[in-house]
């Protein structure tokens, strides 16, 4: 053999073994993508997945799927493959409860055959934002999705972890998806996009007009009413705690240590959003209502 072929025999070892080595990554990639969600039932017809990102519901009829939110983009394949695990039949509309990525973040995938429902002020949010996947339905205090027999209501009930929140309702089971409005781990008040303490209170107060017995919250465990409840309370005991501190003298810069509490659980986690991102706003929201 000369010293040409012995060359070429060598560089096409070589990519041989490059493009051996490519799939390999490619595969062991798309394993680690996987994974990240695990899919449970709530009631019975009523699943949700849950893992990083907002908690998604899945509301099965004999029509199809509506699903609740929708994660990150990267999530779009495996929350196809956990609906598959649970019905046969296709998503045929998506709710967004809100503009924020971790919840709306597969809309692109699922708007090539389904339909995405969100309030107004969500979609100016996400116009505003130059995000993807822009809903083409869209509504301004209430609506509703019939399919397969199956009624899932949708209701703007104020402004809150937003000013564009929705609140999902399933009559026929007694249970809420609340999006962001309710959080088991502490709640991020989003003012550059129309949050508000005072409006929160006033929308968790409406939801617990509604007939219901178990929530999704957008964040966390299955709650019940109570536990609903108990967010309110807390929500109301955190304004009296900044006002009180405000009156006190307690400047900007100080508040987040003063605003810590044995009693106030959202002040306990320190690296959550609440204290990292929520307070300089709840500050001056708490200073503009009591001048």
């Amino acid at each position: 053999m000369n010293k040409n072929k012995i060359m070429q025999a060598l560089v096409n070892r070589l990519l041989v073994s490059s493009l051996f080595s490519a799939v390999i990554l490619a595969v062991s990639g798309g394993a680690a993508a996987q994974g990240r969600l695990n899919i449970s039932e709530v009631k019975d017809g009523l699943h949700v997945i849950m893992g990083p990102g907002g908690n998604i519901g899945v509301r099965l009829t004999p029509e199809g799927v509506i699903l609740i939110d929708n994660k990150f983009p990267q999530d779009f394949e495996e929350i196809q493959s956990l609906v598959a695990e649970v019905t046969d039949l296709p998503v045929r509309y998506v709710i967004n409860t809100h503009h924020h990525g971790d919840h709306s973040g597969s809309n692109p995938g699922f708007l090539q055959f389904a339909e995405v429902i969100a309030h107004k002020n969500a979609r100016e949010n996400m116009l505003r934002g130059n995000q993807e996947g822009l809903p083409r339905i869209i509504y301004t205090d209430e609506t509703a999705v019939s399919l397969g027999g199956i009624e899932v209501r949708v209701f703007h009930m104020g402004s809150g972890h937003t000013n564009g929140d929705s609140v999902v309702y399933f009559p026929d089971l007694k249970t809420i998806h609340g999006g962001d409005l309710l959080h088991g781990i502490a709640p991020f008040i989003d003012y550059g996009n129309g949050g508000s303490s005072r409006g929160w209170v006033r929308t968790v107060n409406n939801i617990l007009t509604l007939d219901f017995n178990t929530a999704i919250p957008g964040h966390g465990e299955i709650m019940d009413r109570r536990d609903v409840l108990n967010f309110r309370n807390q929500m109301e005991a955190i304004r009296a705690r900044m006002t009180s501190l405000i009156r006190d003298g307690v400047n900007i810069s100080d508040v987040s240590n003063q605003i810590i509490d044995p009693d106030l659980s959202w002040t306990q986690i320190e690296d959550g959003l609440f204290m990292q991102r929520s307070i300089p706003g709840f500050f001056n929201e708490i200073l503009e209502e009591i001048r």
